[in-house]
């Protein structure tokens, strides 16, 4: 005997789960990062584990959280790769502009494919806030602890856990 449920039951339960995975991954970061203490020097992963964290995520129900997930994790792969010591400082730019082309031409794919709509505006109010943050890092207007907290666990932990959490009342609210 087969069950029929209705499509917006079924939206449903993807963004519970979803929204639940973001707050369980949001846990694991916190701790992670209260418990085991990783040096930002050695591991600069706070924002290459926020874009995998909402990339894994997003894979769970593909119309939320896809442009967010697959730029935040080429971004963070960048910035990794920079203050890992593997991109010079010089290249560093040039590597953000890549990993934005990347992430942009993976959205465009999406969005062909019916998972983004025509209007979504994440894609750029993500690329804006970078844009603002290399401005404030470059006239050195930020905190002293500003990249410390961007480069640890603590920054996927609350973002992760924020998101799962607005999520999850999104879910319960629709």
């Amino acid at each position: 005997m087969s069950k029929k449920f209705s499509g917006h039951a079924v939206t449903r339960a993807r963004s519970r789960r979803q929204a639940l995975l973001l707050f369980l991954f949001g846990i694991i970061c916190v701790l992670a990062a209260w418990l085991v203490h990783p040096s930002t020097a050695m591991y600069p992963i706070g924002v290459l584990v926020l874009g995998a964290g909402i990339f894994i995520a997003a894979l769970v129900n593909p119309y939320r959280l896809m442009p967010a997930g697959w730029l935040l994790l080429l971004l963070g792969v960048a910035v990794f790769l920079f203050f890992s010591g593997h991109i010079s400082g010089g290249q560093v730019f040039p590597a953000y502009i890549v990993a934005i082309g990347l992430a942009l031409l993976g959205i465009a794919l999406m969005g062909r494919r019916g998972y983004i709509k025509a209007g979504a505006v994440t894609p750029g109010l993500i690329v804006l806030l970078v844009g603002i943050i290399e401005v404030l890092l470059v006239a050195n207007r930020t905190p002293s602890n500003f990249v410390p907290f961007m480069l640890s666990l603590w920054l996927p932990a609350i973002g992760l856990l924020a998101l799962g959490l607005i999520y999850l009342v999104a879910s319960i609210i629709e």
